[in-house]
């Protein structure tokens, strides 16, 4: 066995015996997700780095747990190959693949190629006994019955420590292009919904206000991928509605990186407090055809809709939810720049759905070791939380 993964195995018995828990780490760009850390010792697995296999006839990647997403894109580009769904880099750090995996976030375009759960094959993880499990496999064949290594994506750490993971990977578009219109929010997601009945490469879609401009425009960019003949005709399909143009294509590269990676000027925190409090960035998922939400605050809508990123206090929370709900979505908050709050941050699991993850727990981590409270306080103490 390698002698880090030894060190992270002889860790995870020493904590399992004295019932210590461990908070798992990689890079650290996500430290900011999910609930505040209960468990002060950290488990570290940067160190555990490397690409295993890589065969770009296969279209699969192996890759250790703490390998830079950084480094795995830079090969993946040598190859003219990617991670189609565009996992976020945040505060400048490229995170580690375990990370990825463990938080489940894609970028821009999520809703046209899919999620980080589409694109795991395989994992190895040690549970809180040491035992080093492999689920899954290289390739899809390979996976029958209960997909075990997709349930690891978003389970932050709290049922095991991955160890190993290997990804499906797919070609780089021969074309891409970005148009712009100037929109409002209600007509953005009507002309989204238009589009989206349509055979056209849609990869994906970012509405916002322009703070950056005179008059803080409202504009829509669309993304579109795919054969140079679809895309062409596409862009000259769409751009026959009024105020609309192509964007430069090393901006728009840039911008669209810039989105993925939470730097566009709207992501910023705002300065000003106001009495409800300071404003904490929501992250709201609804049905793509959703309408305009009644909910407070600036918003940058992603994912042809399916995705609202929303500045609003604390005290909103009601109002969120029930606006989410209404619409048939949910809300969590992502994240909290001042990090006054403790409250749960995701909303709360329904009876059923709260059984099955403690079940999930006791199975995997029935001492509770691993990031006790990351996703819920509950699942720590196998209480319900009222939130």
């Amino acid at each position: 066995m390698d002698p880090h993964l030894q060190s992270i195995r002889a860790q995870i018995q020493e904590a399992s015996a004295t019932r210590r828990p461990l908070r798992i780490r990689g890079s650290g760009s996500k430290d900011f997700y999910g609930h505040p850390q209960m468990a002060h010792q950290a488990l570290e697995l940067g160190a555990y780095s490397g690409i295993v296999n890589y065969e770009p006839s296969e279209l699969y990647v192996s890759v250790r747990a703490g390998t830079p997403l950084a480094t795995v894109e830079a090969e993946l580009a040598r190859h003219q190959q990617c991670l189609a769904f565009e996992p976020p880099h945040f505060h400048g750090k490229s995170g580690t693949c375990g990370g990825m995996v463990a938080a489940g976030l894609s970028g821009p375009a999520r809703a046209s190629v899919g999620s980080v759960r589409d694109y795991v094959l395989g994992v190895q993880m040690l549970n809180s006994q040491g035992e080093l499990l492999t689920f899954g496999g290289q390739v899809m064949k390979n996976v029958a019955g209960y997909d075990i290594s997709r349930l690891m994506v978003g389970s932050l750490g709290i049922l095991g420590v991955l160890t190993e993971i290997s990804l499906k990977v797919l070609p780089v578009a021969p074309a891409t292009a970005t148009l712009v219109f100037e929109a409002d929010q209600a007509t953005a997601l009507q002309q989204l919904n238009r589009w989206g009945g349509m055979p056209l490469p849609l990869n994906a879609s970012c509405w916002v206000r322009d703070d950056t401009a005179p008059g803080r425009p409202e504009l829509l960019f669309v993304r579109l991928r795919g054969a140079v003949a679809a895309v062409d005709s596409a862009s000259r399909l769409m751009l026959q509605s009024p105020n609309g143009r192509l964007v430069n294509a090393q901006q728009a590269e840039a911008d669209w990186q810039k989105c993925r990676d939470h730097h566009l000027p709207f992501f910023q925190a705002p300065q000003s407090q106001t009495k409800e409090g300071s404003p904490v960035l929501w992250r709201m998922s609804v049905p793509q055809s959703a309408p305009p939400l009644n909910v407070p605050g600036e918003q940058l809508i992603e994912w042809h809709g399916a995705q609202r990123w929303l500045w609003a206090p604390w005290s909103a929370w009601d109002q969120i939810q029930q606006a989410c709900a209404q619409a048939g979505g949910s809300a969590s908050v992502f994240r909290d720049p001042a990090g006054v709050h403790t409250r749960c941050r995701f909303a709360p699991l329904d009876p059923v759905m709260q059984g099955i993850h403690e079940r999930l727990q006791a199975e995997f981590d029935p001492q509770h070791i691993f990031n006790p409270g990351r996703m819920y306080p509950s699942l720590s103490t196998g209480k319900r939380d009222a939130n």
